[in-house]
C-alpha cells in the first residue's frame, strides 16, 4: 500500500510538472537584469586564503573577522551595479554553504550569510544571486575530501557518491529546493554549467514554476531556458578592453560579460593583494554597457569580507569616476545596434570607444570615447539622427560639431579623459530613411522562417538568414521611384567580430556589390563595389545620389572561412534601411546646465552621501516649509524654455515645491513624487515662458518635510 501511495504521488508530481521549457527571449522576471548595467561577483568560502578545512573554523573566522553584509553591498554600490552574484557553493571553494542547511554532504553554517546579503541588498533596491555547481571534480583538491558521501548516503537512506557527477547532481539538486524554500527574496541562479541528473529531473521548469521571479543564469553554454547566457572573461582583443567583441550571442538575449577586476591572479582571494588596471576595468565596464551587455565584476573578498586594499582603493575610485557619467551607463541600451543610436566602433584616427543610447528618450545619446584620436576631431556615422547639441558630459561644456554626408565632426577637442571621455548628444529625431512600410523585401535565397521581410520590419525578435548561400541578393521594391542615397545595415550579432581562431570567425558581409534598377528586370554594370570591415554595429554603404524604385545588394563573400563551418558563408541580417539623403544638422538652443550647489541656498547644504549626481553635489534642503533654492539663470532670446528640474525622494511622502520666476509663481504645489531611493533621480520638466535676459528661478518647500534633495536645472 505504501509503495502504491509513493506511485500515485509520483505520477501525479509528473502530470504537474510543467513540460521542458523553451527559452522566454523576454519575461518579466528579467527586467531587473535588462535595467542594471552589471553585478558584483563574490567567490569567497572555505578554501578563502587563509584555507580551512574545519567549517566552524571558516565560519568563526568569518563571525569574528566581522564581516558585514552591508559592506559589500556598499562597494556594489560604487560600482553602480545593481546585483550581487555569491559563489560559494563553489568546487575550488570547498562546496561551501554559507546558510544552515539540513542536508548533509557539505560544509554549511549556522550563521546565516546568505539570509543576511539578500535582506542587506534588497534593503538598497539590490538582488542577491546564488551560484550553483554542478561540478564534483574538485572533491579532494589540496588533498582534502570535501565532500562527505557517508552523510548524505545516510541522509537519503540509499548510497550515494558524490564525487560522481550524477551523486553530486543530486545532492546540489536538493539544495536548489532547500534554498527556494527558505529565501523567496533571492534573485535566482547562476549556474556553472550543467547536470544530466538536473536535467532528466527537470530542474530549471521546476524552478521556474516554484519561484517564477528567479532569473536562471548559464556559465559559457547556452541553454535555452536559461535566461541569461554568462562568458567568462576572454582576453586578445585589440582594444585590450573591448570584451564585446568576442561575443557570440546575439542580443536581445540577455547576456553577461564575467572578468576579474585585478587582472591577475585568482578569482577567490589567495593571499595576494595584485593591482586593478583602471584602464582595463573602465574600458570593459563601457564597452560592455554600449552592447547592451552586463559586467559581472570579480572581486576577492578576503575572509572577513573585506577586499584587499588595492581592490577597496579602485571602488572607491569608480564610485567618484563613475558617477558624473552614470546617465550615459544606467538607464541606456548600446547604440549602434538593435536600439538605435549613433555609430560604436572604430572611428578616425585611431580612436575607438561605443556610444549608448537613453531608454526612455532615443534623442539623447552619448559617445564614449575610450581611445583618443590623434587629432582634435572626432568623427562618428550619425545613423540619420539631426544633431542639436553636443556637450562634454563631465563639464558640461558645449563642443563644437558639424554635420554632413551621413557624419558627425566634433571638432577643437582636446584635455582627453585618461579612460573615458563622454560626450553628450541631444538629436532631433531621424531624418532621411524610408519608413519600412513603404517598400517590400525578397531575396535569392533565405532560411526556413527568416525570410527577407524580416530583414525591414522593425523588429529585433526577427532576422533574414541566406542560408549559408553564396552570393546572395538582398532586394528593395521601393514601390516607385525615390532617390537612394545609402544603404544602412544592423547585421546580426551572435558572432566574434574578428578571426579568434581557426573555428571561431565573423559572420559578416566581407566583399559586395550594389545595383540600381527601375524595372527590376535590367540591372546593368554595379554602382558600387567594395568591402565591408569585420566590426560590430550599423554599417553605411553609400552611394552616388540617384533615383531608382529597385536596390539590390549583392554579397559575394563573408568573413568566415571555411574552417568554422558554424559560421562559414553564414548571413543574418536584423535590420536595414535606404536613406533617401543625409540628416541636417537642427537647429535650436541646447539646453544648459545650471548646478544646485551653485544656487543661493536658504536653508540645507551641499551634500554627496548619495550616489548618481551630476556636478560637484547635490542640494539637501532643511526639512522645513519656506526651505528654497534659487538659480539665476539667462535666456539668450524671448520664447518658451523647457526647465527641467532634476530631484531625488527616498521617503514615502510627496514633497511639493512651489515653483516661481522673477517673484512670480508659475505652478503652485507642484508634486515630486517619491523614487525609489535616495540614489535614483526623476526629472520634473515644465515650460516657461521668458523674456530674453537675466531671470530667477525659485523652488521652495511648501510641507514640513522640506524639498527633495535637488541635483541640478536644466534650461534649453
Amino acid at each position: 500500500m505504501k509503495r502504491l501511495a509513493i506511485l500515485i504521488a509520483l505520477l501525479l508530481g509528473a502530470l504537474l510538472l510543467p513540460s521542458p521549457a523553451r527559452a522566454d527571449l523576454q519575461n518579466p522576471r528579467q527586467d531587473f537584469l535588462r535595467a542594471s548595467t552589471g553585478g558584483l561577483f563574490l567567490h569567497w568560502g572555505e578554501r578563502t586564503s587563509p584555507q580551512h578545512t574545519s567549517c566552524g573554523g571558516w565560519e568563526s573566522d568569518v563571525t569574528n573577522g566581522g564581516w558585514t553584509p552591508d559592506y559589500w553591498v556598499q562597494e556594489a554600490q560604487k560600482l553602480h551595479v545593481q546585483y550581487l552574484v555569491l559563489a560559494t557553493f563553489h568546487s575550488r571553494l570547498g562546496y561551501a554553504r554559507p546558510w544552515p542547511s539540513a542536508i548533509p554532504g557539505s560544509c554549511s553554517t549556522k550563521r546565516d550569510f546568505l539570509g543576511e546579503l539578500i535582506t542587506a541588498a534588497k534593503a538598497k533596491g539590490l538582488k542577491t544571486i546564488l551560484y550553483m555547481t554542478d561540478d564534483p571534480q574538485w572533491h579532494a583538491d589540496g588533498g582534502h575530501e570535501w565532500l562527505d558521501s557517508a552523510a548524505y548516503s545516510s541522509y537519503k537512506g540509499k548510497s550515494v557518491d558524490l564525487t560522481t557527477r550524477d551523486g553530486f547532481g543530486e545532492f546540489s539538486y536538493d539544495n536548489f529546493f532547500e534554498v527556494m524554500d527558505r529565501y523567496p527574496d533571492l534573485g535566482g541562479f547562476w549556474i556553472d554549467n550543467d547536470n544530466a541528473y538536473w536535467e532528466s529531473h527537470d530542474l530549471y521548469a521546476q524552478i521556474q514554476q516554484k519561484r517564477p521571479s528567479y532569473t536562471l543564469s548559464n556559465n559559457n553554454e547556452d541553454t535555452p531556458i536559461m535566461d541569461m547566457i554568462s562568458n567568462e572573461q576572454k582576453t586578445g582583443m585589440t582594444p585590450s578592453y573591448d570584451y564585446p567583441q568576442a561575443v557570440y550571442t546575439a542580443q536581445p538575449r540577455l547576456t553577461e560579460a564575467d572578468f576579474k577586476l585585478p587582472s591577475t591572479g585568482a578569482w577567490w582571494y589567495d593571499g595576494s593583494d595584485p593591482a586593478v588596471d583602471k584602464m582595463l576595468t573602465i574600458g570593459r565596464l563601457v564597452t560592455n554597457a554600449g552592447s547592451s551587455v552586463k559586467a559581472l565584476m570579480a572581486e576577492t573578498a578576503m575572509v572577513n569580507g573585506r577586499f584587499p586594499p588595492q581592490q577597496e582603493a579602485f571602488n572607491t575610485f569608480a564610485s567618484s569616476y563613475l558617477n558624473p557619467i552614470r546617465e550615459s551607463l544606467y538607464g541606456t541600451e548600446g547604440g549602434g545596434y538593435l536600439y538605435g543610436g549613433l555609430k560604436p566602433g572604430f572611428w578616425n584616427d585611431g580612436a575607438h570607444g561605443v556610444t549608448t543610447i537613453s531608454r526612455t528618450d532615443p534623442d539623447r545619446q552619448y559617445v564614449h570615447v575610450l581611445t583618443p584620436p590623434t587629432t582634435g576631431t572626432l568623427r562618428i556615422r550619425d545613423n540619420g539622427y539631426r544633431i542639436s547639441s553636443v556637450s562634454n558630459l563631465r563639464t558640461g561644456a558645449a563642443v563644437s560639431f558639424s554635420q554632413s554626408a551621413g557624419v558627425l565632426t566634433l571638432n577643437g577637442l582636446g584635455s582627453w579623459d585618461p579612460y573615458d571621455t563622454v560626450f553628450k548628444v541631444t538629436t532631433a529625431g531621424r531624418q532621411g530613411i524610408l519608413p519600412a512600410s513603404s517598400y517590400t523585401m525578397s531575396a535569392s535565397a533565405s532560411a526556413s522562417g527568416h525570410g527577407a521581410p524580416a530583414a525591414a520590419d522593425g523588429s529585433y525578435t526577427t532576422y533574414w538568414d541566406s542560408d549559408k548561400t553564396l552570393p546572395v541578393t538582398l532586394t528593395y521594391d521601393l514601390g516607385t521611384a525615390k532617390p537612394v542615397q545609402y544603404i544602412g545595415l544592423n547585421q546580426r550579432e551572435d558572432s566574434v567580430s574578428y578571426a579568434r581562431s581557426a573555428t571561431e570567425q565573423s559572420a559578416r558581409i566581407k566583399d559586395y556589390k550594389v545595383f540600381l534598377s527601375n524595372n527590376g528586370t535590367s540591372w546593368g554594370s554595379a554602382v558600387k563595389t567594395g568591402q565591408l570591415a569585420s566590426r560590430r554595429g550599423i554599417q553605411g554603404i553609400d552611394l552616388t545620389a540617384a533615383n531608382a524604385r529597385y536596390v539590390r545588394l549583392e554579397v559575394d563573400t563573408t568573413w568566415a572561412a571555411s574552417t568554422d563551418t558554424t559560421r562559414y558563408k553564414r548571413l543574418r541580417v536584423d535590420e536595414s534601411w535606404i536613406g533617401t539623403s543625409y540628416a541636417a544638422r537642427a537647429t535650436g538652443t541646447p539646453p544648459v546646465r545650471y548646478e544646485a550647489e551653485n544656487a543661493v541656498i536658504s536653508s540645507g547644504a551641499v551634500a554627496t552621501n548619495h550616489l548618481n549626481y551630476s556636478g560637484a553635489g547635490f542640494v539637501d534642503t532643511a526639512n522645513a516649509a519656506g526651505a528654497y533654492l534659487e538659480w539665476t539663470v539667462n535666456a539668450p532670446t524671448a520664447g518658451t524654455y523647457n526647465a527641467t528640474l532634476r530631484y531625488a525622494n527616498g521617503t514615502a511622502a510627496d514633497r511639493p515645491m512651489d515653483i516661481t520666476v522673477d517673484g512670480s509663481a508659475v505652478s503652485s504645489g507642484r508634486s515630486f513624487p517619491a523614487t525609489a531611493d535616495w540614489d535614483t533621480w526623476a526629472n520634473s520638466t515644465l515650460p516657461l515662458s521668458l523674456g530674453a535676459g537675466t531671470h530667477t528661478i525659485r523652488t521652495t518647500a511648501t510641507t514640513a518635510n522640506g524639498a527633495p534633495n535637488l541635483d541640478h536645472l536644466d534650461l534649453g
